[in-house]
């Protein structure tokens, strides 16, 4: 009896919970579209700020006015795309590879593939940037694709969930005599949708809001949007409005590849645990 009356009671802290939570997730955000469409210079908006008839646009004119934001934007999201598309592809095919085919060093190569998960990817910038200067391909999109076309860790996340699938489905197929490109991508690829749903939106994000490597590998042609972000930042003060507004644009293509991929993403993280 009591466990029937205290239910009601830890249903309604599970909710309060829940709620702070969301408020304390969801507050910088609000914070920061407010402070982008305040007229104000200030990081802290007063209280008149807050209310929708104060706010303004000019803070986002400006930044297509005064920068050539357009071209930064095009910068990330062609780079941001494109690394996608190569992780997915080549990451599901080495990951089907260490999950369903025998082949010589199999466990060597797979350990190594670990091994590179456990190497800072900041020892490299030195290396990176000599290879990437010999190269001729300093600031054009080749050093912003190239070098991150594929990631360990999207193969060990690829081959994990393919462990976990049946072979049931393949088998027919084969015996059904489908050949193994069509079997790989016409039937196996559509099942590890929820384990490249997760992929695509994590190596999204991770270029997206690369700074560091963009930074010291391109200059004025390809400069991405992280970079341009800094410049707003200044010796002795920050420019917050246009800053909070050029990170509001930014943030828009992030929540609108969520929205799209969540239930994919959901199914992904809580499908069934993973083999070793």
């Amino acid at each position: 009896m009591s466990e029937r009356e205290g239910s009601p009671v830890k249903t309604a802290l599970v909710w309060i919970g829940l709620a702070v939570v969301l408020l304390l997730m969801i507050l910088p955000f609000v914070w920061m579209f407010v402070v982008g469409l305040s007229p104000n210079s200030s990081w802290t908006p007063s209280l008149a700020d807050w209310s929708p008839a104060n706010w303004t646009l000019r803070n986002f004119a400006d930044l297509f006015s005064a920068l050539p934001f357009s071209a930064y934007f095009a910068n990330s999201m062609i780079a941001a795309v494109v690394v996608t598309i190569a992780n997915i592809v080549f990451c599901f095919l080495v990951g089907y590879a260490f999950a369903r085919r025998s082949f010589p060093f199999k466990k060597t190569t797979f350990f190594s593939v670990l091994a590179v998960l456990m190497v800072p990817p900041y020892v490299l910038i030195i290396p990176l940037f000599i290879l990437i200067n010999n190269l001729g391909w300093y600031d054009t999109y080749l050093a912003l694709i190239v070098p991150f076309a594929v990631n360990p860790l999207g193969i060990v996340l690829v081959r994990q969930y393919l462990r976990s699938l049946p072979r049931d489905v393949e088998q027919a197929a084969e015996i059904d005599g489908a050949g193994p490109l069509r079997i790989i991508f016409r039937i196996v690829m559509p099942l590890c949708r929820p384990a490249l749903a997760v992929l695509a939106i994590q190596i999204f994000w991770l270029n997206w809001n690369s700074f560091l490597f963009p930074f010291i590998l391109t200059d004025q042609n390809v400069r991405t949007l992280p970079v341009a972000l800094a410049m707003f930042r200044g010796y002795q003060a920050v420019d917050w409005p246009h800053l909070f507004a050029a990170a509001s644009l930014a943030t828009v293509p992030l929540v609108v590849l969520f929205l799209f991929f969540q239930k994919q993403i959901i199914s992904g993280l809580t499908a069934g645990a993973v083999k070793g």
